[in-house]
């Protein structure tokens, strides 16, 4: 299984180097070429058929996603019990989630501050009526409870809606729990749903790498090497912030994991590799939840915690929200005090929350930020064009979050199995 983990990751890493070679040799042949050679669409027609592998991975792990969360997030709190237990975890659970939001909507902004990316632009300020054709979230507290909320499970599975499956399951799971052995013959099949598709897991990531060629060598294809160095200086600092966040969720995580966080972040290498290539943080989440397990966390937390993390604890696209939303402004030479800017977070804070399944969610949270706080709404194509760069480091670092959440919580509850036990099991 170790090896097969191994080559996986190697495999990956060549598809994208290959990728990216073969991008860039689209784009020389033919990035430049004249109108009237009637070649200068071919790195857009190679770059949209070229995604149809991505496309068809994407798809298929969205295929997975409604029943794999469903059936192991009722497995999971119907075998913690009873209420008192699911309560328990839910609010370490909650706990760590909140803090880690501000933590890394908090980074996001000081660094933003520190390094002022968006001075050196001194854009004019566009026409108010100026759009960037992204759709603004719903920033009312009635709409944030309507997109929690399910009105149809089906219709929430349909659309890969995850909190409003997470809400579902949970009573679903506390039912479960509550009327005890009739549930029984549910709840082991279930569990044997949740097997099943853990299976299937396993035959869809061997079609990584071919998702990675494909999402690498279409955007280098149309956008070639350009977009590894257009807003290079946005680009390099963002990241530098990234791992400013993956150095806190490390030492934080340190100090009640011990040195076994560092065995955790090398197990989850696969995850995360996948996460970045794809710029899909639903990529990885069936592979973050065997390793989770692989690793020594009780497969209970596991199948409660790691669902919600998927809501509630997207740490990289928090700190993108307060990153892109200031330097968007500082773009536009526009001035926030420090009242706004902490208004901002807050308000960051709630409107986030739930929209995971929403595509480029991070960005239409930010639409409806600008909007609130007078900012240029179309100050957003400034950053469309390397979006796809961004998105790639905020899925990761979303994995390396929930999955040290996911350990955290295991050891807080005393279910983290000793390293010893682990490796005896392997």
């Amino acid at each position: 299984m170790k090896k097969s983990s191994n080559l996986l990751t190697l495999y990956i890493f060549i598809a994208m180097v290959i990728g990216i070679g073969t991008g860039y040799g689209v784009f020389l042949a033919y990035g430049n070429a004249p109108a009237t050679t009637g070649t200068k669409d071919t790195p857009q027609i190679f770059a949209d058929n070229i995604s149809i592998l991505t496309d068809i991975f994407l798809r298929l792990v969205k295929m997975i996603i409604a029943p794999l969360v469903f059936s192991t997030l009722v497995v999971g709190v119907a075998k913690l019990g009873d209420i008192k237990a699911v309560g328990r975890i839910g609010g370490k659970t909650m706990l760590w989630f909140i803090s880690a939001t501000f933590v890394s909507l908090f980074l996001g902004l000081v660094l933003v501050n520190l390094l002022k990316p968006g001075l050196s632009l001194s854009l004019p300020l566009p026409d108010e009526h100026a759009s960037s054709g992204i759709a603004k979230a719903d920033m009312t507290l009635k709409g944030f409870f309507r997109h929690v909320v399910p009105d149809s499970v089906v219709d929430a599975m349909a659309h890969n809606e995850i909190l409003q499956i997470v809400v579902f399951a949970i009573f679903f799971g506390v039912a479960a729990a509550a009327i005890g052995e009739k549930a029984t013959p549910v709840v082991k099949l279930l569990d044997s749903v949740a097997y099943i598709m853990l299976k299937v897991t396993g035959f869809v990531m061997n079609f990584a790498p071919f998702a990675v060629f494909g999402a690498m060598a279409g955007i280098i294809a149309l956008k070639g090497p350009i977009v590894l160095v257009t807003y290079g200086k946005f680009i390099l600092q963002f990241y530098f912030g990234l791992v400013c966040l993956w150095v806190v969720i490390s030492l934080v995580g340190g100090l009640i994991l011990g040195k076994r966080v560092f065995r955790l972040l090398g197990m989850i290498k696969d995850p995360l590799l996948l996460a970045f290539g794809t710029a899909s943080s639903e990529a990885a989440y069936p592979r973050t939840m065997e390793e989770l397990e692989k690793f020594g966390c009780d497969s209970r937390i596991v199948s409660f915690v790691l669902p919600l993390g998927y809501s509630f604890n997207l740490d990289g696209s928090m700190m993108y929200m307060t990153f892109a939303s200031l330097f968007i402004a500082q773009a536009y030479g526009m001035h926030l005090g420090i009242d706004q800017q902490i208004t901002m977070l807050l308000v960051l804070m709630i409107t986030s929350k739930g929209i995971a399944g929403v595509p480029r969610a991070s960005l239409v949270v930010i639409a409806g930020t600008l909007s609130m706080f007078k900012i240029p709404e179309a100050g957003l194509i400034l950053l469309l064009g390397v979006d796809h760069l961004l998105d790639m480091g905020r899925s990761a670092t979303n994995v390396i979050g929930n999955a040290v959440a996911t350990a955290v919580v295991s050891r807080w509850e005393n279910k983290l199995a000793p390293s010893t036990e682990v490796t005896a099991k392997a």
